[in-house]
């Protein structure tokens, strides 16, 4: 109902505007309408004590490379000093913060909240590289309190798998991963938490052990205005994470077209058109950087994955990957398929006929634009899909 709704109230705007044959404010309003999700703030806490690996989890839930410039600092030794906030590369509203460790002179734990300003995250995410101590339990008890959700890490099990597999004569992946995550467990309850949830993850393989479900956790456990914020955000882990932002993306493509409709009642020659490739761009745009496919996040899983970019490129169908996408660009591509050019032409052609001209042209710009996004949104999924296939099978194999 509230998409609806604002759907409803952005559509007498636009109206409003070309009617008086600003074309400019009509753009505008659009444009705000494809930014409203992008405003809703998502702030996540990465904390855990000195060297258990929270810079390295940032940069790797950013889908970004340690050496990155925009990365956080790593080493072996306490590298954040400081509350540091790391946007997302293509989702500004999305902030993870690197805090620093607990239990530092500086950041002693019985004023550890308070000093980080506990009040501005959404959640937090506890991260130790062994086991886990009594100040991670102390400060879960007190996020508890204050009635956040907080998440147990177990960081660098690549690391101990490894070691494992050199000491034991027969090794067993699955049952050593058992074992780490029961020792995890029994260890938070001697300190007296109940219940315990800990997930196994490698910062440098986020398909690898429990970061799916962890996000999955995350998903079911955010509220409904920062779900889809958290999803888009997350770097293409799985290719059931790719079909679910697909639809996520396909559960707005009515609201679009019905944007598109609203201008197709407006009798001024020519502006429906403009208008709705402009719509169409700016959607087309978070279809793009939502799967990561734009050239910087292409590059990053290139830098991120050791497959080089030209080879990511080569397995890409669409044109609107790996190049500055333009609205011309857009159109160029859509006039290719003869019966979106057919409906594009119809549109523009029926609002000269007269009584039903109107009608006909909202009806045709609402199938223009929700052919237009359907097509393009299976050409891109089916395009992220390859990619993660390709960058997948080099870090298996």
């Amino acid at each position: 109902m509230e998409n609806q709704f604002g759907c409803q109230q952005i559509d007498t705007k636009i109206k409003e505007a070309l009617e008086k044959n600003d074309q400019n404010l009509a753009v505008a309003k659009i444009q705000e309408y494809l930014d409203k999700d992008q405003n809703v703030p998502l702030n996540i806490a990465v904390t855990g004590e000195t060297g258990s690996g929270k810079s390295t989890f940032v940069n790797a839930i950013r889908g970004i490379d340690n050496k990155d410039e925009k990365a956080a600092r790593t080493g072996c030794v306490e590298t954040t000093m400081e509350v540091t906030p790391y946007l997302h590369p293509n989702y500004p509203n999305v902030t993870f913060w690197d805090l620093p460790g607990i239990g530092t002179n500086n950041y002693p734990a019985a004023e550890y909240l308070k000093k980080v300003g506990f009040e501005k995250f959404d959640f937090f995410i506890i991260i130790s590289a062994d086991r886990f101590r009594e100040n991670d339990v102390k400060l879960a008890k007190e996020i508890q309190k204050m009635e956040k959700k907080f998440y147990f890490i177990r960081s660098k099990i690549d690391d101990n798998i490894r070691n494992e597999k050199r000491s034991q004569r027969e090794f067993n992946e699955e049952r050593t991963l058992i074992q780490i995550r029961n020792n995890c467990i029994q260890g938070l309850q001697d300190l007296g938490l109940q219940s315990p949830q800990v997930f196994l993850v490698s910062s440098f393989d986020l398909t690898l052990y429990d970061f799916p479900l962890l996000v999955e956790t995350l998903k079911e456990e955010l509220p409904e205005l920062k779900k889809e914020a958290f999803l888009l955000a997350m770097p293409n882990i799985s290719l059931d994470m790719i079909k679910e932002k697909k639809k996520t993306f396909k559960a707005k493509v009515k609201y679009f077209a019905t944007l598109s409709a609203a201008v197709g009642a407006v009798p001024v020659p020519g502006v429906s058109v403009a208008v709705d490739t402009t719509l169409l761009f700016g959607v087309v745009t978070k279809y793009v950087l939502g799967f990561g496919l734009d050239i910087p996040s292409l590059k990053r899983m290139a830098n991120y994955s050791g497959v080089p970019y030209e080879e990511l490129k080569k397995v890409i169908k669409s044109t609107l990957i790996a190049v500055k996408v333009t609205p011309e660009l857009l159109l160029r591509l859509l006039v290719q398929f003869g019966s979106l050019a057919a409906l594009l032409a119809a549109e523009e052609g029926s609002r000269f006929i007269p009584i039903i001209g109107i009608p006909v042209s909202m009806g045709l710009s609402f199938t223009f634009t929700y052919s237009s996004l359907n097509t393009i949104l299976d050409m891109l999924a089916d395009d992220a899909e390859k990619v993660f296939t390709r960058v997948h099978l080099n870090t298996t194999g």
